[in-house]
C-alpha cells in the first residue's frame, strides 16, 4: 500500500503522441534527457533525467483517438487510494476515463476529468517517491491549471489532495487572478481562467526545467516545433517558454533567474581588456626600438678590508719571519763563534 506522503504530489508525465520516434529525438534535444526502454514493454520509452526517470513516452492509444482525445501530456498525481479517490472525484462533479487499472509492479492509476473539463491521472505507486529535493534540470519544476473556474477547480484539487493556497497575483482585468497552490509547505504550480481568446478545452500544463528556456525555445524551432508564448521573464526573475512540439502537443521549459555578477567582479572584467591593451603596447614599441648593445660585463672587485684588518694580517704574516730572521742570525754568530774557540784551544795545547 503507497504510503500517505505521497497524496498530492506530481509523481509522473506520460507523452501519448503519434510518432514517438520522432518525439523522443526532438525533446532529447530540447531537454536534454536520455532515454531507457521499461523492461516490462519495450515500446514505453522512459525520459531519463540525472535523478531517474521523469516521464515516459507512448503510442496514443485507440480507445484514447476513439474519443477524439488529441496527442497531449497526461500529469499523473499521487494517491495512497486510487479507487477512493475516482469515486470523490465523481462525488464532486468529475468524470472517470479510464477506470482504476493495475500496472504489474509499478501501481494503480485511474484517469479522470475534473468538473470544467481538465484531464489528469491518480496514481498510487507500488514504491514511494523519492526526496522532495528542488527540481533540477530535466525534472519537472511547475504545473499550471488553465481553467473556467480557478476557484471551483481549486475546490475539487484541494478536497482530492490537501492541496493549499499560497501567493496570488493579480493578472489585470482581462485575466484576472493567478492563484498559486501548495503542498506540505512547496508552492507546486498555478491556476488561472483562461481568457476568451483563447482556444482548447482547460487544461494541465507541466513545466520542465532546462538550463536556459532562450536557448531551448530556439532549439524547439530549429526542430519544427512551435513557441506560443515567450521566451519571457516571469515575476520573480526566472525564464519560461511555451511550445508545441511538431505533433502539435503543448509543453512549457522554465529556467532560474539568471545569475547576477557581483559589481567588483564586473569592474575586474572591465580592467582587464585594458591591461591587455597596455602590455600589447608595450610589446609594439619594444619591438620597434633596437635593440640595446650590452654593456661588457664588469670584473668583480674584490671590496678593500678595513685598514686596521690588513695591518692585523701583515703582523700576522710579519712575526714568525722576524723569528726565523732572529733564529738564522743566532746560528750564524754561535757558528762564527765555533772556530775562534777552536783556534784559541788548538794555540794553547801547542805551547804546552
Amino acid at each position: 500500500m503507497p504510503s500517505a506522503t505521497v497524496r498530492g504530489r506530481f509523481v509522473w508525465h506520460e507523452l501519448m503522441t503519434t510518432d514517438t520516434q520522432a518525439a523522443i529525438a526532438f525533446y532529447t534535444k530540447v531537454v536534454g534527457w536520455k532515454t531507457q526502454a521499461w523492461s516490462e514493454d519495450p515500446s514505453y520509452t522512459m525520459l531519463v533525467a540525472k535523478g531517474g526517470p521523469m516521464a515516459g513516452v507512448m503510442i496514443l492509444p485507440e480507445d484514447a483517438k476513439a474519443m477524439g482525445a488529441p496527442p497531449c501530456w497526461l500529469t499523473y498525481i499521487g494517491t495512497p487510494d486510487v479507487d477512493e479517490t475516482a469515486g470523490m472525484a465523481v462525488e464532486l462533479g468529475g468524470k472517470i476515463v479510464k477506470e482504476p487499472t493495475d500496472l504489474p509492479k509499478v501501481g494503480r492509476f485511474a484517469v479522470i476529468e475534473d468538473p470544467q473539463g481538465a484531464v489528469f491521472a491518480a496514481f498510487a505507486p507500488a514504491q514511494g517517491p523519492m526526496g522532495d529535493g528542488k527540481p533540477t534540470p530535466g525534472d519537472f519544476s511547475w504545473h499550471e491549471l488553465t481553467t473556467t473556474d480557478w476557484q471551483a477547480a481549486f475546490a475539487f484539487y484541494q478536497k482530492l489532495f490537501g492541496w493549499q493556497k499560497t501567493e496570488s497575483m493579480d493578472m489585470g482585468p482581462e485575466l484576472g487572478t493567478y492563484q498559486m497552490y501548495g503542498w506540505k509547505g512547496m508552492t507546486l504550480g498555478g491556476m488561472w481562467n483562461k481568457p476568451k481568446s483563447m482556444t482548447g478545452p482547460p487544461c494541465w500544463l507541466a513545466y520542465v526545467r532546462v538550463p536556459d528556456s532562450k536557448k531551448a525555445a530556439e532549439t524547439v524551432k530549429a526542430l519544427g516545433g512551435r513557441v506560443v508564448k515567450g521566451p519571457k521573464e516571469v515575476p520573480g526573475g526566472d525564464w519560461m517558454a511555451q511550445c508545441l512540439d511538431p505533433q502539435g502537443v503543448l509543453f512549457a521549459v522554465h529556467s532560474l533567474k539568471p545569475v547576477a555578477e557581483k559589481p567588483e567582479a564586473k569592474k575586474a572584467a572591465a580592467k582587464k581588456p585594458a591591461a591587455k591593451k597596455k602590455v600589447a603596447a608595450k610589446k609594439k614599441v619594444a619591438a620597434k626600438k633596437p635593440a640595446a648593445r650590452k654593456a661588457p660585463a664588469k670584473k668583480a672587485v674584490a671590496k678593500k678590508k678595513p685598514a686596521k684588518a690588513r695591518t692585523a694580517k701583515k703582523r700576522a704574516v710579519r712575526k714568525p719571519a722576524r723569528k726565523a730572521r732572529k733564529v738564522k742570525r743566532a746560528a750564524s754568530r754561535r757558528a762564527a763563534a765555533r772556530p775562534k774557540a777552536r783556534k784559541k784551544g788548538g794555540a794553547k795545547k801547542r805551547r804546552r
